[in-house]
């Protein structure tokens, strides 16, 4: 019993390990220095709606929740007009990075559209613990 609960924790570990790797990033103090500087990224928040009327990053665009249809088509037409090689950064917060369930299908919906900059930000425990916390910008 104790052999199968360490190994399922491993196999746990290694599918959050991989989820991570296939998904370019930016670290958030990375994405405060990008902000900074001109042209932008687009940013675009795909969590639930009530963390971004509570706070978020200056100049994000609510995109919907991406673990729902009805959030990636609002993603879809939020980022419909924009040129396919502009820089886009998406982010949710709404938990830990390894048990987020919306950047992942977010990501896939902007690849499959062919956008080709596109990262997610990541948050390790949540916006505000990775964001707010450390004092970056909110509005």
């Amino acid at each position: 019993m104790l052999f199968m609960r360490a190994f399922s924790l491993c196999v746990l570990l290694a599918l959050t390990v991989a989820l991570a790797a296939d998904l370019p990033v930016v670290q958030p103090k990375e994405l405060v220095d990008r902000l900074a500087t001109n042209p932008q990224p687009a940013v675009f928040q795909v969590g639930p709606s009530f963390l971004y009327r509570s706070k978020h990053i200056p100049g994000t665009v609510y995109a919907g929740p991406g673990s729902r249809p009805d959030g990636l088509e609002l993603l879809k037409s939020a980022v419909e007009k924009l040129p396919h090689d502009r820089e886009i950064v998406i982010y949710c917060g709404c938990c830990p990075w390894d048990k987020c369930p919306n950047v992942k299908p977010a990501m896939e919906l902007l690849k499959s559209m062919g956008f080709t900059h596109v990262k997610a930000m990541q948050l390790p425990t949540s916006f505000k613990a990775d964001w707010i916390d450390r004092g970056y910008p909110v509005e």
